[in-house]
C-alpha cells in the first residue's frame, strides 16, 4: 500500500485519479499543502470525498524543526526541550511529554488528520538528520519519555508511529541527502538504540517507521529493505504486531534499491505494510509498481485511523488545553524567563 504526496492546497485532476487507484491507502501532507485550518479541513474533506472515508491522512507534526502546520496551530517545542527538563525534574518531563503529544494530536484530529509520524525515539547522539528532534541520548530516558508521548497521543485520539527503526540517532549522515551506514554490531544497537523502541512498543504504539540506514553487521541492505530487521528483529524478537512503514522512497539513501519502482517492491518484499511516496513526481511510477492489494490490506492499516476528536471550537473551550499549551510553550522561552 502507498501513502502519497500531493502538490498543493487543493486536489488536482491527476491526484483525484491517484486516490482511487488500487493500493493507495492515503496521503501525507506537507507545508506546501497548508495555508490555514479552513483550507486544510476542506482539503481533507475533498480527499475523503474522492477516495472514501477509510483513506488515511497523515503529516509530520513533531514540533521544533519538523512541524508542517504552523500558523493557526500551537508552535510545539522540539522534543529535546522535554529531554533537557528530565535531569532537573523527571516527573515534570514525563508530564510534559504527555501534554505535548495530546496538544499535537488533538489539534490535528480537530482538523480531520488521522495521525502524525511521531514520536521520534532515536537517540540524541549527533545525527545530522535527527538533532533536536530526539528526546535524549540516554536510552532509558528516551524510552520513558517515548512511552509518555504514546500515552498522550492515544488520549488525543491518535495512533503513534515510532521512528526511525532501528535507530538513526547514532549515525552522523543525513539519509535525505546521502547514504548512511552504522557499522556497530547488533549487540551495541540492541543495548542502546533499540531500547526506546521496545519500551514504546510495550506502550502499544500502532506503527513503526523504518530507517534508510545500512547496518552492515546485521544486513547489507538499508533497514527498510531488510527482512532481517523487519521480520526477524522487529516482529520476531521485539514482538511487534503493528504496521510497518517505510521512510520516503524519494530520499537519497533509498536509491540503494534502484529506481522508484524497485524501491517500492523492495520495501514490500521486506515486510513493509505502507510505503511513502512523498513527492508527486514519483507517484505514477510508485503506483505502477504496486501488486494488487490483498483483501485485508486496508483493514491492516485500520489502527492508524484517528478516533473521533473534538472540534476546534471544543478545544478552545477546554481550560485543560490552555494549561498544557502554557506549559509546553514555556519550554521555548529563555531559561531566565521560564
Amino acid at each position: 500500500m502507498l501513502l502519497i504526496g500531493l502538490a498543493g492546497l487543493a486536489l488536482e485532476p491527476r491526484e483525484r485519479e491517484w486516490l482511487v487507484a488500487p493500493g493507495v491507502a492515503g496521503v501525507i501532507l506537507f507545508a506546501r499543502n497548508y495555508a490555514d485550518r479552513e483550507q486544510l479541513m476542506a482539503l481533507v474533506e475533498s480527499i475523503r470525498e474522492v477516495g472514501g472515508d477509510p483513506l488515511l491522512v497523515a503529516v509530520d507534526q513533531e514540533g521544533g524543526p519538523v512541524q508542517r502546520f504552523r500558523d493557526g496551530f500551537t508552535r510545539l517545542p522540539a522534543l529535546s526541550k522535554i529531554g533537557a527538563t528530565y535531569a532537573r525534574d523527571h516527573e515534570n518531563a514525563v508530564r510534559l511529554a504527555e501534554e505535548h503529544a495530546w496538544v499535537m494530536a488533538s489539534e490535528l484530529r480537530a482538523c480531520g488528520v488521522d495521525f502524525s509520524f511521531a514520536p521520534v525515539v532515536d537517540l540524541a547522539r549527533g545525527s545530522a538528520a535527527i538533532g533536536p528532534r530526539a528526546f535524549h541520548e540516554d536510552p532509558a530516558v528516551a524510552g520513558e519519555l517515548a512511552q509518555a508521548y504514546v500515552r498522550g497521543m492515544h488520549l488525543g485520539g491518535m495512533a503513534a508511529v515510532l521512528k526511525h527503526f532501528p535507530g538513526h540517532g547514532s549515525v552522523a549522515a543525513d539519509t535525505h541527502k546521502a547514504q548512511a551506514v552504522d557499522p556497530r554490531p547488533l549487540e551495541a544497537i540492541m543495548d542502546a538504540d533499540l531500547r526506546p523502541f521496545a519500551e514504546a512498543i510495550e506502550a502499544h504504539a500502532e506503527a513503526v517507521m523504518m530507517a534508510h540506514v545500512v547496518y552492515p553487521a546485521v544486513d547489507d541492505r538499508p533497514a527498510g529493505f531488510s527482512r532481517v530487521w523487519i521480520e526477524d528483529i522487529l516482529r520476531g524478537e521485539l514482538g511487534f504486531a503493528g504496521v510497518v512503514i517505510s521512510d520516503d522512497i524519494s530520499m537519497a539513501a533509498a536509491g540503494a534499491a534502484g529506481g522508484v519502482g524497485a524501491r517500492v517492491e523492495a520495501h514490500l518484499a521486506a515486510g513493509c505494510d505502507l510505503v511513502l511516496a512523498c513527492f508527486p513526481e514519483v507517484v505514477d511510477e510508485a503506483i505502477a509498481a504496486l501488486p494488487p492489494p490483498s483483501e485485508d490490506a486496508m483493514e491492516r492499516l485500520a489502527p492508524l485511523r484517528g478516533a473521533i476528536g473534538a472540534t476546534w471550537e471544543g478545544l478552545l473551550d477546554n481550560p485543560q488545553r490552555d494549561r498544557f499549551i502554557a506549559r509546553i510553550t514555556a519550554l521555548d522561552e529563555p531559561e531566565g524567563n521560564a
